[in-house]
């Protein structure tokens, strides 16, 4: 968060509503939620004594990753999970990323639509945020979202992320269990998942196993299972994962299976201390992603390199300035030597 002397005003908004968030209130929760996204300054201190105060507060929160390619069904599978743990007694945040465009920076954030019946379920809560100009298909205030979400009491969060890519780390930095959704395919389609997303992943999720799909997705869910147990194996796993299922998310099959696994897998790794070790790595990649992300927009904000900066993007488009000199040149603009660089 961005550093600041105490403000008083920002203090008696943070107060406010923490208090309200620990009562469960979820319109407080999408205010705040609002409100550490904003850039604004008198929010951005609001925000950051907000999370100070949230926290420190003792937390059994289980943190899910989901990403997949589009199409998948990624939306339809949250929703019939999510009821599905909702209905149970679990209360199910969903934070789901959706892409801006690269042109107007705008976003659909159409999830709430697609996934009405859970959106209505008293149990659970939807907040659909743009991706913006971060990296990695996640919003950028996505961890302080999830403290958010844990304060308020829900004991799942499900972090859905923006197609496959750069993503799978991002979200794995910030979750305990991430699940990776495929669709029925054939052979040739395995060798199109990268051997990273395989490596991060905990369990892969064969969807669409229902009607005529249901033999492909089998044999679909078989190979991949084949190709998880040649990886080496990790210390943060029991035996048997990473691991692969198929389910559906129109006849539901397989989800309470799927529900059943990822929840040992969650208990075991809280027993062995795995789990906690892994938050314990996060916050310490929380506070390297705010100083890099706060040395950034000082770079660029910075009068001499914002001044330089569209005249050397011009010459380095033209091809008349090498994309290596012309960030030497930004950076003298900012006051480092060629030693420091």
């Amino acid at each position: 968060m961005d550093e600041a002397k105490p403000d008083p005003k920002a203090e008696a908004t943070a107060e406010a509503l923490a208090e309200k968030l620990a009562a469960g209130d979820r319109r407080a929760l999408a205010r705040g939620v609002t409100l550490i996204e904003s850039t604004r300054p008198d929010h951005r201190r609001a925000a950051a004594a907000l999370v100070r105060r949230l926290h420190a507060l003792p937390r059994r929160t289980l943190r899910l990753g989901l990403s997949g390619t589009p199409g998948v069904g990624k939306s339809t599978f949250i929703e019939a999970f999510g009821l599905q743990l909702a209905e149970q007694g679990h209360k199910l945040a969903v934070l789901a990323v959706d892409p801006s465009s690269a042109r107007t920076g705008g976003s659909i954030l159409g999830d709430k639509t697609r996934m009405e019946r859970l959106s209505r379920h008293p149990n659970a809560f939807i907040r659909p945020s743009p991706s913006g100009a971060a990296l990695g298909g996640v919003a950028r205030r996505t961890r302080e979202a999830i403290l958010l979400c844990e304060a308020a009491g829900f004991d799942l969060v499900m972090v859905e992320t923006v197609g496959v890519g750069q993503s799978e780390t991002m979200v794995a930095e910030m979750t305990d269990i991430f699940l990776l959704l495929m669709a029925p395919a054939g052979g040739d389609e395995l060798q199109g998942v990268k051997r990273g997303i395989m490596e991060i992943c905990d369990m892969i999720l064969v969807n669409k196993a229902d009607g005529d799909l249901k033999a492909t997705a089998e044999r679909t869910r078989a190979d991949y299972a084949s190709a998880l147990r040649l990886l080496r194996g990790r210390p943060q796993d029991p035996n048997g994962f990473p691991k692969a299922a198929a389910v559906s998310a129109v006849s539901h099959a397989g989800l309470e299976a799927a529900w059943t696994e990822i929840a040992a897998l969650a208990e075991w790794r809280r027993e062995t201390g795995v789990l906690e070790a892994r938050r314990r790595e996060q916050a310490v990649a929380w506070f390297r992603a705010e100083v890099e992300e706060a040395l950034l927009r000082r770079f660029r904000r910075h009068p001499a390199v914002s001044e330089l900066w569209p005249r050397l993007e011009k010459t380095v488009a033209s091809g008349d300035t090498p994309p290596q000199l012309a960030a030497a040149k930004a950076l003298a603009a900012f006051g480092l030597g060629e030693e420091e660089r």
